[in-house]
């Protein structure tokens, strides 16, 4: 199972150091792929036909960090690569959303578009240390 980060917009300072952080961290335990686009309509051309499609949206259903492992576990578990729809400074557009399988938030704040990679990507990692039995921040 691969995942892939597809996002709207070029991730810039102070933002880009985190997301190599993450990038490095996760490498051990999972293939994350980050694509960036610019705008909507080029990252659903590039979108898989058999991945499973989740948009990160406000509007989607949150979870903790064990809600978040136990997703990927499911995901993992399916063997169906996973491609996360990250809007622009606008959110995602009608047709992303309608492209999508599941929605999800990373919580009820409003934060920027660049972070929300670094949030997904934390995540994402915390959820591997999880599911491999090691250490974690609650």
């Amino acid at each position: 199972m691969k995942l892939t980060v597809m996002a709207v917009g070029r991730i810039r300072p102070p933002f880009d150091a985190a997301e190599a952080h993450y990038l490095k961290l996760l490498k051990a335990r999972q293939k994350v792929e980050v694509v960036e686009v610019k705008a909507d309509e080029a990252m659903l051309r590039r979108v898989s036909p058999d991945s499973h499609v989740v948009a990160l949206d406000l509007e989607g259903r949150a979870m903790d960090s064990i809600s978040w492992a136990g997703w990927l576990d499911e995901r993992r578990l399916a063997a169906r690569d996973v491609a996360f729809l990250i809007g622009g400074p606008e959110g995602l557009g009608e047709a992303a959303r309608e492209r999508s399988g599941e929605s999800l938030s990373l919580g009820p704040q409003t934060m920027a578009h660049q972070l929300a990679r670094i949030v997904l990507l934390e995540q994402l990692f915390r959820a591997g240390k999880i599911l491999a039995g090691e250490k974690y921040h609650l």
